[in-house]
């Protein structure tokens, strides 16, 4: 009975080994190195490198790397030799994932800390109550991370890293594509997996048989000699270099994003409507390359918002329901279409996607002249403070105003909306609940200059006082007052009066985006985990066969396998192709048991 030798290696104490039991069916069996191996394991190493050569290496896409010249004081490299050593490190696959960690890490105060090119008033008054941290953020670039020095650097040294490494593994991973596997090593005993027989059958037939079995398992095979060479797993490396190439993919699809997009803001209170064009957003911001003249034409009007809340329970005042029914054309003489916006679920014209954003409340309110004469009717949108639709805002009436004597001047209110009212009794104004179930308006007057014709922009939901007088009420304060729908203030000396109408329409804030790299960048994600599964649980392997007329004339079958790293699976393998040969070359009888049988007859 014949028996393959352990694997002596010492690279890991660890060896694969086939044996041939009673039955004549090929096994597998590990042994563990001793100590004394291990002592000698550099020496063994130094030696299984020349002695599998070719066998041994290419089973990685990753550069090889080249020795400076170096002198007994340790390496001299001039100009050339660093900047090719500085190439080598950027281009590493270590300092690519150095670099992609970087830019997450980077992105996470773009998440926390509010940007100014998307909420320009958040920005600001977070810099009014961190009046120390503000400056340090400033400077720092926190305000617009994704456009900031620091993020940009990180951003094309990633992209450099990436093409760099990229390019000559992709140059060496299509010549091992078109070359052969390498022939088997002079001492397959040394290969990490290996089985050996002697067998009844001729060397050419069993390595006829070997070439068979191993072509059915998709194993790219020839014969070299004494031996057929096969390897497989190239999909790793493909999967491996698919991966980092849908980087670069998602990396130049967020640039071309962030050059060619736009986007804007719109709030549309029920009734109205919005026409994409420049001058009807509130906000807009775009890219460097984007142009005007790219904006999808197109037009919607919000129909009704309905918004539904949890009524009782833990989850009292939840929201349950935020939609918007939309009437939209893409063309002037269209027809209109109808549509219903929910968030996340936006509406797409063209590219362009509108999603909805925030909602709130627009009481109505009109407003007369010391005359009588109605100069100011409509709903003014107020913008929510907390969960319960508690909002602020102001009521401005610029032009058409008269006092009693008949001189020009402008109206300012401060106002306060609640949608429904809790602090009745209390003198506290703060709502509830987020639905209009108890509706109430606090306006506080005022009349001078709105400051709307300096010229410098101006925020609609705030009010100016500085060149404004207050109106006074009989304690000498502002003149303010809470009021029910329906509801009157009259301002003092003859100067009119401001209603609540018994009406409250409810707005909309909708973001209208086209952004140009998103199919791409889907895509990239997509390839980037196909290629990163593929390139994790394929293993790139060789498995080498050779069959030799022993001096006894018996042929000898060696069978070893190598795998670019170390696995469970590639002795199984072997042990299953091991077994799958030895059914069509089986085991011929030890010399042993010749010399029995002889003496028996």
């Amino acid at each position: 009975m014949s028996k393959a030798s352990m694997n002596d290696t010492g690279t890991d104490g660890a060896g694969t080994a086939a044996t041939e039991d009673d039955t004549g069916t090929v096994a597998t069996e590990v042994g563990t190195g001793t100590a004394a191996a291990t002592e000698v394991g550099t020496a063994e190493r130094a030696r299984d490198a020349r002695e599998l050569g070719d066998a041994g290496s290419t089973l990685s896409t990753a550069p090889r790397e080249e020795r400076e010249d170096t002198t007994v004081g340790g390496p001299t490299l001039g100009i050339v030799g660093w900047l090719r050593w500085f190439w080598r490190q950027l281009t590493s696959m270590r300092v690519a994932l150095i670099l992609l960690f970087l830019l997450s890490l980077g992105s996470i105060p773009g998440s926390l800390i509010p940007q100014a090119g998307i909420d320009e008033l958040k920005v600001q008054d977070f810099k009014e109550r961190h009046e120390t941290l503000a400056p340090i953020y400033e400077s720092l670039q926190l305000f617009h991370v994704y456009s900031s020095v620091w993020f940009s650097a990180i951003y094309i040294l990633l992209f450099i890293s990436l093409i760099g490494c990229i390019v000559p593994r992709t140059w060496q991973f299509t010549g091992q594509l078109r070359s052969r596997p390498p022939g088997a090593p002079k001492r397959l005993n040394r290969m990490p997996a290996y089985a050996t027989w002697r067998t009844t059958a001729e060397p050419g037939a069993a390595r006829e048989a070997a070439l068979a079995i191993l072509k059915k398992r998709r194993f790219r095979v020839h014969t070299v000699g004494d031996a057929v060479a096969a390897e497989k797993g190239y999909l790793r490396e493909a999967g491996n270099l698919a991966f980092h190439i849908a980087l670069i993919v998602m990396l130049v699809a967020f640039a071309s994003g962030q050059l060619f997009k736009s986007e804007g803001g719109k709030l549309i209170v029920e009734g109205d409507g919005f026409s994409n064009t420049l001058t009807q957003y509130d906000d807009f911001k775009s890219g460097s390359l984007f142009n005007t003249d790219e904006l999808t034409p197109f037009s919607f009007t919000l129909d009704a918002f309905t918004g539904t809340y949890e009524r009782s329970g833990p989850q009292l005042g939840t929201p349950r329901t935020f939609k918007a029914d939309v009437r939209y054309t893409t063309d002037a003489t269209g027809p209109e279409k109808k549509a219903v916006i929910e968030v996340n679920k936006p509406l797409d014209v063209d590219g362009s996607k509108v999603y909805l954003i925030a909602h709130g409340y627009a009481p109505v309110v009109s407003v007369k002249d010391g005359r009588g004469k109605e100069v100011f009717r409509g709903a003014v949108p107020l913008l929510p403070i907390d969960n319960n639709v508690s909002s602020t805002g102001a009521i401005k009436v610029m032009d058409g105003y008269r006092d009693k004597n008949g001189k020009k001047d402008q109206l300012g209110f401060a106002a306060f909306f609640v949608p429904t009212y809790g602090g009745k009794g209390s003198g506290q104004m703060f709502s509830r609940f987020p639905a209009l179930d108890f509706p109430v308006l606090n306006v506080g007057a005022y009349h001078g200059s709105l400051g709307v014709d300096s010229g410098l922009p101006q925020n609609v939901y705030q009010l100016n006082t500085d060149k404004m007088k207050p109106f006074k009420d009989a304690k000498g304060n502002v003149l303010k007052k809470t009021l029910l729908p329906g509801d009157s203030l009259t301002l003092p000396d003859g100067a009119g009066s401001i209603t609540f109408e018994k009406e409250v329409k409810e707005w909309a804030s909708f973001q209208i985006s086209r952004e140009p790299g998103n199919t791409w960048a889907l895509g990239g994600a997509i390839a980037a985990i196909m290629g990163l599964a593929g390139s994790l649980f394929i293993q790139r392997r060789r498995v080498w066969v050779r069959a030799v007329r022993g001096a006894d004339g018996v042929t000898v079958i060696e069978m070893a396998g190598l795998g670019r790293s170390e696995s469970v699976r590639l002795p199984e393998e072997l042990a299953e192709l091991a077994g799958t040969l030895h059914s069509e070359a089986p085991s011929a009888p030890d010399p042993a048991e010749k010399t029995v049988e002889g003496a028996e007859k």
